[in-house]
């Protein structure tokens, strides 16, 4: 018996000496640094698939910093920073007018088409959108309307369009190939249906989606007013229409920093903005200095009201929130996944200010 049990220890003693040899022999500098360039490489996909400036650094150079490196970063993006709002060409997201047919019926006509349009000072992109604008034209109406939008495609490939989140017969739907078919290029589609309840919401190409949608093909649509919870009297009602990737890239309303437009307000006045994500990325947008009531949720009113700093915005989905603004000064806007909006170069993306004097 003892004879075994020393044996027993003698091959363990062995196996134990055998080990560590081996981890000894292990180039432990040469992983480690291959581990951490695959975790870095993965990292930075997000933000240059997206076309982020802040591929142009990601945070782990430090070059800059030693001596007066600093100075020419500095005054760059002073210079960059001090330019917004810089002016550019076409503005995204203006009221589709519309005519009133005989029995009542508010008739709108969408045309989807191929354009340039100005991302930024300098930056035109090859997009195709509605109207000629990104986002395209805003559509409005009230509650028991009929509505009827006429879509015509002006592209070089089919569309269709899918009305986000609206109640309406199933072959107004928008889906090729489930509820119509494709609208070839040269073709009309109309669609028409009840509006039904009050929606904050969009609509969108639902044809390869993944480059239509990012290349322009959204609008944002408003069908009566969201009731605020304490009967606060609003003084203005915005959209803000975030997108993330393709040519449009990381944009408000069709525009990034610093060709956003501003927010103004005057002290006191109650503001309503809804947040619609029409990218591939949840955006926690954050208003710096006032708070943010969320009062509904993809159009929905909220049986209890929050306040917040910052609003978490998935894709597809829609906030609406009320803002009372009490603080005078400018107010940076943005959202708080840096990548999307601040980089070496200063702030760029989804950046905007609301202005209160």
């Amino acid at each position: 018996m003892d004879g075994a049990r020393s044996r027993v220890l003698v091959a363990a003693f062995a196996f134990a000496v055998a080990l560590t040899v081996a981890l000894w022999t292990i180039p432990r500098g040469d992983a480690a640094e291959a581990s951490h360039s695959a975790e870095t490489s993965h990292a930075a996909e997000p933000a240059q698939a997206a076309g982020s400036p802040a591929a142009e650094h990601d945070g782990t150079s430090h070059e800059a910093s030693g001596g007066d490196g600093w100075k020419a970063m500095d005054d760059a993006m002073a210079k960059r920073d001090k330019s917004f709002p810089a002016a550019t060409k076409g503005q995204g997201g203006q009221d589709l007018a519309y005519k009133v047919l005989k029995d009542g019926t508010k008739e709108f006509h969408l045309t989807a088409e191929a354009f340039k349009w100005e991302v930024e000072p300098g930056k035109v992109v090859d997009a195709w959108g509605f109207n000629g604008m990104v986002p395209g034209p805003t559509i409005r109406a009230d509650v028991g309307d009929k509505v009827r939008i006429v879509v015509k495609n002006d592209l070089p490939e089919p569309t269709s369009v899918h009305w986000h989140g609206i109640q309406l017969p199933n072959k107004m739907d928008g889906v090729p190939n489930v509820t119509q078919d494709s609208i070839k290029p040269g073709k009309t589609f109309t669609y028409e249906f009840p509006v039904t309840r009050i929606a904050d919401t969009w609509y969108h190409s639902h044809y390869d989606g993944t480059k239509q949608v990012s290349s322009g093909l959204w609008g944002a649509i408003q069908f009566g007013d969201m009731p605020t919870p304490h009967k606060e009297k609003v003084a203005q009602r915005h959209i803000i229409q975030i997108q993330d990737a393709g040519v449009i890239g990381m944009t408000l309303n069709g525009k990034s920093y610093p060709a956003t437009q501003p927010l103004k307000a005057r002290v006191g006045d109650w503001v309503e903005v809804t947040y619609v994500n029409a990218g591939t990325m949840a955006h926690p947008m954050h208003l710096h200095g006032v708070d943010q009531v969320i009062i509904a949720k993809d159009g929905f009113p909220l049986e209890q009201t929050y306040k917040a700093d910052t609003v978490n915005v998935a894709p597809g989905e829609r906030y609406t929130v009320l803002i009372h603004a009490d603080q005078p000064g400018k107010w940076i806007w943005h959202c708080h996944i840096f990548p999307h909006s601040e980089g070496a170069q200063g702030m760029f993306g989804l950046v905007m200010e609301m202005q209160i004097t």
